[in-house]
């Protein structure tokens, strides 16, 4: 205002002394003061002066009643700020303290909750420990079943190489004892049968160990299920432990945050005791695989040596009808050398017996011839003549007839000489017979596996 003033002064064009300027009032809130009834540039109203020369003074003064109605709203307004304050100082200790107990009252539920899933990993974990010691007790079962597999296979091949052995021994038998007896019937059985048993063994084999990949997998899968219980037992007891003096507790602003991928309590109580439940689905089955390979082992051993047996009594059998053939054939070869004998004998006979009649009968035919050159009627047919004529045809037919037995003889005496050759044969055949029956196959089938070895045991 003291500005305005001199500016009027400059303008009405009359100089006059300097005016001392007054400090600017500091400003008041509007609720302070009651609203002028004047205007400052026109000078106007009830307040108002006529005097030019004060216009200064005037503008930059309040009224007695404006100063007791700014020290009233003072008043006031420092009264209601106490008042203000003093509610919210109790307000303040109130909300502290509810602030502090319910901050108290969630940390012991928290630390409760903690204390109760303690117990809840501390159950899953003793329950995911129990099955694996005992699905880790199983497996191993199981590879002691899967080793008397293995055992049981290695010693089937001594079987079946001692069958086929068998088989192409007897193979070389010759001729008419190469015949599909009794005893190779039984062979090419045992044969057939280890084939057999080889190809259940090792289907059962891949069984067991398939059910033992199985059993592993399922073990490594409970192992992590219960390490992972470990890691967060201990993490949950390290947690239950802090309190407001532990000295390591920090601030993460953003830990409150769940995650997307985190569990629920029945979603994480589901996955345990599915690992549990496929644990103890496995080891169920893995019991009764143990229990089929030990009765399978125990079938197959029992039905070899079964036919290890029958083999072997097909073989004896076969070996008595051979010597009992044998015997019967070196009796007729005795009889058949002793006939030989005999017959040689009399061939010598009856080849002396002509040559004894050769002589008389030379004589006889030498008188007829000596006969014949008797002269003229001298040359008669008396009895003498008759008689020698008599004597030569007698001769000639027992020469005949000597000759006729002589080769019927030789002809029995050939034959006995085949006979005998083909006895020879025969027995000797027979000798080869029993010599592989014998000595090559069931010598051979003394190196047959005994039953415990069939069975894995050994």
């Amino acid at each position: 205002m003291g500005e305005e003033a001199t500016c009027d002064l400059s303008c009405a064009g009359r100089p006059g002394p300097l005016l001392r300027r007054e400090p600017a009032p500091q400003a008041v809130p509007v609720c302070a003061f009651p609203p002028r009834g004047y205007e400052a540039a026109r000078n106007t109203g009830p307040y108002s002066s006529s005097g030019l020369a004060t216009a200064g003074f005037r503008s930059a003064r309040y009224s007695p009643d404006e100063w007791h109605q700014n020290n009233h709203a003072r008043f006031s307004e420092a009264s209601a700020h106490c008042d203000g304050s003093e509610r919210a100082r109790r307000a303040s200790r109130q909300l502290a303290a509810e602030a502090e107990a319910r901050a108290r009252r969630t940390q012991a539920d928290a630390t409760k909750q903690l204390g109760e899933r303690l117990q809840d990993l501390h159950f899953w974990k003793a329950e995911l420990q129990r099955e694996i010691e005992e699905l880790t007790g199983e497996t191993a079962l199981l590879l002691a079943q899967k080793l008397r597999l293995e055992k049981a296979l290695d010693a089937l091949d001594l079987p079946y190489s001692i069958a086929m052995d068998n088989l192409q021994c007897r193979e070389r038998r010759r001729p008419p004892d190469l015949v599909r007896d009794g005893a190779e019937i039984q062979l090419l059985k045992e044969a057939e049968l280890i084939r057999n048993v080889q190809e259940l063994l090792k289907r059962t084999l891949m069984q067991a160990v398939n059910q033992i990949q199985l059993n592993r997998d399922q073990k490594q899968t409970c192992e992590m299920d219960w390490s992972d219980k470990i890691e967060a037992y201990n993490i949950d007891e390290t947690c239950g432990h802090y309190n407001n003096q532990s000295t390591v507790i920090q601030s993460y602003p953003h830990s409150s945050k769940l995650e997307d991928s985190a569990s629920h309590p029945d979603s994480w109580a589901k996955f345990s005791h599915d690992n549990i439940h496929r644990a103890e689905r496995e080891r169920t089955a893995s019991a009764s695989l143990r229990s089929l390979i030990d009765s399978v082992l125990h079938d197959t051993a029992e039905d070899v040596h079964m036919q290890f047996d029958a083999v072997n009594q097909a073989l004896a059998l076969r070996c008595e009808e051979v010597e009992d053939a044998k015997h019967k054939l070196e009796h007729n070869l005795h009889m058949t050398l002793t006939e030989i004998g005999s017959q040689e004998n009399t061939i010598s006979s009856l080849k002396q017996a002509i040559k004894d009649k050769e002589t008389p009968l030379k004589v006889a035919q030498t008188r007829l011839y000596q006969r014949s050159q008797r002269p003229n009627v001298e040359l008669c047919k008396d009895e003498a003549q008759l008689s020698l004529v008599h004597e030569v045809e007698e001769l000639t037919q027992s020469i005949g007839a000597l000759k006729q037995k002589l080769l019927e003889a030789e002809q029995a005496l050939r034959s006995l000489e085949d006979t005998r050759m083909s006895l020879e044969k025969e027995i000797d055949t027979k000798s080869h017979s029993l010599f592989i029956d014998r000595q090559q196959c069931l010598a051979h089938r003394s190196r047959y596996p005994d039953i415990l070895k069939l069975a894995g045991y050994r």
